[in-house]
């Protein structure tokens, strides 16, 4: 891995530090122009471009879009108990977590007879997607499902990319987490072209209002294409993570865990930050066994732990690594250090903070009962995960009686009349016979 020393000198501000920092390239905006004509396909052609780009780039000619009942039945009966077993457990923790996210509505009495409440109102419909490339995500339909249940979605469909090997069916995983959540509506529709279809509607699909999961970058283009169309989660880049960690830090975790976060793409970014040029050393000598030891090495975790988007970078102590970790933003963060929760504490910036020890991404990956679909490429610097939260909207409701509306009706027109909308006025005084009513 590569080092970057920030020692020594005092770290710049802001952006200045942020581009000091590894990240992968990404470019969302230079897809968009390939995934266009995609999403307008889909638009003119319905289940009929589904299905032939389903065979440019899957390589099976499918005849429906739409997953049989029987598919998602057998998928379940067929999955190994072993699996069952973790998927429930995943979605049990993940439902003791969403449903305390709930929201209730709100009435805040502004004055007598006049009032405001916020009332949580879920989306109406919403398309999830899981992805079918390099690996099989049952996880991601747990994490993307569950918070959408709990908050009150009546209509939800899944799309997931068909494979060959599985008669053009999506992967049978991914279809029994589907029966395990009760997901009836999956449609063997992957990349670009399944976001188009819940954007646009297909013969076979109806729209839907938003669409949420992780995907590849045809995915994260597609999903900017349609951006105020309909609702997204984010524009997913290639996972990311990084460790703050100091002496006390146990190299073979640290090692382990980043190499965790490799195996997923090429493009996986794999950061730690330490103050320990010791801890930095015992890293790098105790990654070369764990490499060897593991799968996808030349495709995956080799290119991307030497990549650009991953390094190890030294600093002068824990403070300033935070610093270096805020800029940052990662999309999971690590804190392997003394005191571990005060400093996780203070961390600004992170999709998801883990704690010590004994708490590595992968528990989050899949059964801390958290969310693991979170803001990548520094967006946490802005952006939350996916929760209940994601799939509601909060709606004003404004109660006010007429004594209410003349107590204040004399500076609702002065303010109507000082930004020169004087309609707005004459809305409160008509109200009045045209005269505004005194101050009391």
């Amino acid at each position: 891995m590569a080092r970057i020393d920030l020692r020594g000198d005092a770290l710049p501000e802001g952006s200045a530090l942020r581009d000091l920092l590894p990240r992968a390239d990404f470019d969302v905006q230079a897809a968009l122009e390939k995934v266009r004509p995609i999403c307008e396909a889909v638009h003119h052609r319905g289940d009929a471009a589904l299905i032939d780009y389903a065979e440019k780039f899957d390589g099976v000619r499918l005849e429906s879009v739409r997953v049989p009942a029987r598919a998602l039945a057998e998928a379940l009966e067929q999955l190994d108990p072993a699996v069952r077993a973790a998927l429930e457990e995943s979605i049990r923790r993940a439902r003791l977590v969403h449903r305390e996210q709930r929201r209730a509505a709100h009435t805040t009495q502004v004055v007598p007879g006049g009032s405001v409440t916020e009332k949580w109102v879920p989306v109406e419909r919403v398309g999830l997607y899981a992805p079918g490339g390099r690996s099989v995500y049952p996880s991601s339909v747990i994490m993307n499902a569950v918070p959408a249940q709990e908050a009150g979605v009546a209509s939800m469909a899944l799309a997931s990319p068909p494979q060959k090997e599985f008669g053009g069916l999506p992967h049978p995983t991914i279809l029994a987490a589907c029966a395990l959540l009760g997901i009836d509506e999956v449609y063997a529709v992957g990349g670009a072209q399944a976001v188009a279809m819940f954007a646009h509607g297909t013969e076979s699909c109806p729209p839907a209002n938003m669409v949420t999961g992780p995907g590849n970058i045809w995915v994260a283009a597609a999903k900017r294409y349609f951006t105020g169309k309909i609702g997204i989660d984010t524009e997913a880049g290639p996972t990311e993570i990084a460790i703050l960690a100091d002496e006390t830090a146990d190299p073979v975790h640290v090692a382990s865990d980043l190499i965790s976060q490799a195996e997923h793409d090429p493009l996986a970014a794999a950061v730690l930050v330490t103050d320990s040029v010791e801890l930095a050393d015992a890293v790098e000598k105790e990654l070369e066994p764990q490499v060897a030891a593991t799968k996808h090495i030349e495709d995956r975790i080799v290119p991307a732990l030497s990549g650009r988007q991953s390094a190890i970078v030294l600093v002068d102590g824990v403070d300033e690594g935070l610093r270096v970790v805020d800029a940052y933003g990662a999309e999971h963060l690590e804190i392997q250090t003394a005191d571990a929760a005060a400093v996780a504490d203070r961390v600004k910036n992170a999709g998801a903070i883990f704690v010590g020890a004994w708490a590595p991404v992968s528990l989050g990956d899949y059964c801390a009962g958290s969310n693991h679909v979170l803001p990548t490429g520094g967006c946490a610097c802005h952006s939350s995960g996916l929760s209940v939260q994601s799939f509601l909207r909060g709606i004003h409701v404004v109660d006010y009686t007429r004594d209410a509306l003349a107590e204040v009706a004399h500076h609702v027109v002065t303010l109507a009349e000082a930004e020169d909308l004087p309609a707005h006025g004459a809305a409160i005084k008509a109200r009045f016979g045209w005269k505004v009513p005194e101050s009391k």
